[in-house]
């Protein structure tokens, strides 16, 4: 019974220590806040949070006036407003905010702009009828310590007569619009198989890549150099698939997990990393010597001339597909980008789905020539040719290992690419040394000189150092796009083109040669549009989060903002002159 006595003091203790720590757990939270609610519900010290933030809503030249009142010592934040239309007839632009107070905020480690006393947010919108349905969320905390949870709210607005109706509840008509939505959502699937499909048919394009090409021939060459029974030929083909897609799926469960925990990435984003591009550089290089004849391991690296009977078949074709996978994420099919941008915002489950097929396609030419008898019977006899054309597909592997070469030197300076080649070099004078100790008989574990300077030029090409980034001074014919020149940009009701771009992207190299012309450049100077350049070949958080704005995963990236402060014109992602000419002037009228 003594213990009960100390119960109510106790209670009291962890309600305090709650109301203490409780903004630090909720500020970085969209979602309820657990318990927090509750807890205040019956507490005198703070208001109810409809007291604390009182919104006034006004229409006034095709805008949304928002004007908050805020009760003293309580504050919003400016990243917790988000304004939604409930009926798919309303569009919404980007808000515009007044310029806040900076405040440290404890849970993010930096300053966040809160606002006081009041604030007025104007949101451009285009009804579709007389009367608008929209949702508004907020969320402000108070300085003695509470963090109130997200507060929204429903607005009904009559354009006709500017009359507008607030509640804390959804209307009628809002509940009818949003069952509308959820019966869109409902449809989905229908579009899922749309980017399945896609994704799919981007797999297989991969086939036809420099990247991917010699290792996909070399493998089907050895059906006609193996006296394999259809059945250990169908296996092979199965242990290729499951290479492809795992690691395709691998790739992506990192991705994903690293997005997860904060990370601003997308596909290709272990291109970012100098030292990534350095290893597919050298695999590259190891790869074409093998070919070209100068290195002998490497048929059993490609799996070429094994036998179906030996015990590392199966896990020979099992790595090929991992390899194959890993030499083409440098390349990117054309349809590989809306598949790819709609899986980075559905769920885990969909997005390894996407990634699947991805894999799926890529392995479907090679399951299909294993899984159908008379495919196989019609290749190619072997004799003479096979390797010539062996070593003809060698020089694929080289421009690529030179345009990836150019790709870390782009990443971070000519001392980088000097130290590069000379690896290539220690590997190939470690490539010559095996060979001497090939025809010396002696074996790969002996201790002998060549076989030591053969791993010490292997270590020292392995342990190049990747130095800090350092570019050359971009021309000014544009300037680096960045959010709040952006936003600047727009507010002033500038036309804007911006692209987003990067080194090792191939589709995005090819389109400005092809597109950017003199009379693109010309165009944008006689009218004032202003050229916004994302280079998104190091990772950039802000260029990573404009392209998931709309719903891609990875460049290229091209949007053009008209005079005034409309929505951007998307651009295709494979440009012609004439589509950028006309999207331009389009934008300046």
């Amino acid at each position: 019974m003594k213990q009960l006595l100390f119960l109510p003091l106790f209670v009291s203790l962890v309600l305090a220590s709650f109301t203490t720590h409780a903004q630090s757990n909720l500020v970085g939270n969209s979602e309820q806040p657990k318990s927090t609610s509750n807890l205040f519900a019956s507490s005198n010290s703070f208001l109810p949070v409809e007291q604390v933030y009182q919104v006034a809503v006004a229409i006034e030249d095709d805008q949304i006036l928002f004007n908050w009142s805020i009760e003293a010592d309580y504050y919003l934040y400016r990243d917790r407003f988000k304004f939604n239309a409930v009926d798919p007839t309303t569009q919404l632009q980007s808000p515009t905010f007044e310029m806040g107070k900076r405040k440290y905020d404890e849970f993010f480690e930096q300053e966040l702009e809160v606002y006081y006393g009041q604030t007025t947010v104007k949101v451009p919108f285009t009804a579709g009828q007389e009367t608008m349905e929209i949702q508004i969320e907020s969320q402000g905390c108070a300085d003695a310590g509470l963090c109130y949870p997200p507060y929204k709210q429903w607005l009904t607005i009559d354009v006709t007569t500017n009359n507008v109706l607030i509640s804390d509840t959804p209307t009628a008509a809002a509940k009818a619009a949003m069952q509308s939505n959820n019966f869109a959502q409902q449809n989905q699937s229908l579009s899922l198989l749309w980017v399945l499909g896609f994704a799919l048919v981007g797999g297989m394009i991969l086939n036809l890549m420099p990247c991917v090409f010699p290792v996909l021939s070399i493998k089907v060459l050895s059906f006609t150099t193996t006296h394999q029974t259809q059945r250990q030929k169908q296996a092979h083909g199965l242990a290729y698939t499951l290479g492809v897609t795992s690691t395709f799926v691998a790739i992506a469960a990192i991705m994903l997990s690293l997005r997860a925990a904060g990370e601003a990435i997308g596909w290709g984003f272990q291109l970012q990393s100098p030292l990534f591009v350095v290893i597919l550089i050298y695999l590259f290089f190891v790869m074409g010597m093998a070919l070209s004849g100068y290195l002998e391991i490497g048929t059993s690296l490609m799996s070429i001339g094994q036998s179906s009977n030996q015990s590392d078949g199966l896990s020979s074709s099992f790595m090929t597909g991992v390899l194959a996978t890993t030499v083409a994420s440098p390349c990117t099919a054309p349809f590989m980008g809306p598949a790819l941008g709609f899986a980075i915002s559905q769920p885990t489950y969909i997005a390894l789905l996407v990634f699947a097929f991805l894999g799926l396609g890529m392995a479907l030419p090679f399951i299909i020539l294993t899984w159908i008898p008379g495919l196989t019977s019609k290749l190619p006899k072997p004799g003479v040719w096979m390797d010539s054309f062996k070593q003809f597909l060698a020089f694929p592997l080289y421009m690529t290992a030179a345009w990836l070469l150019w790709v870390v030197g782009r990443q971070t300076s000519v001392n980088v690419v000097a130290v590069v080649v000379l690896g290539i070099i220690l590997v190939s004078m470690a490539m010559w040394l095996t060979k001497l100790r090939q025809s010396s008989g002696k074996k790969a574990t002996d201790f002998t000189p060549a076989n030591v300077f053969a791993a010490a030029c292997l270590i020292a090409a392995l342990t190049i150092p990747v130095l800090t980034i350092s570019k050359d001074s971009e021309p000014p014919l544009w300037e680096s796009y960045s959010a709040q020149r952006l936003a600047e940009l727009n507010q002033a009701g500038k036309p804007i083109f911006v692209n987003l771009t990067a080194d090792w992207c191939i589709t995005c190299l090819a389109n400005e040669r092809v597109a950017f012309t003199d009379s693109f450049y010309k165009l944008l100077e006689d009218n004032g549009i202003t050229y916004l350049k994302g280079d998104w070949t190091n990772n950039d958080p802000e260029i990573t989060k404009l392209l998931n704005q709309f719903q891609r995963s990875g460049v290229p990236l091209y949007l053009v903002y008209p005079a005034g402060q409309g929505s951007p014109e998307v651009l295709p992602q494979i440009l012609l002159e004439s589509t950028v000419i006309n999207a331009l002037n389009k934008a300046k009228s």
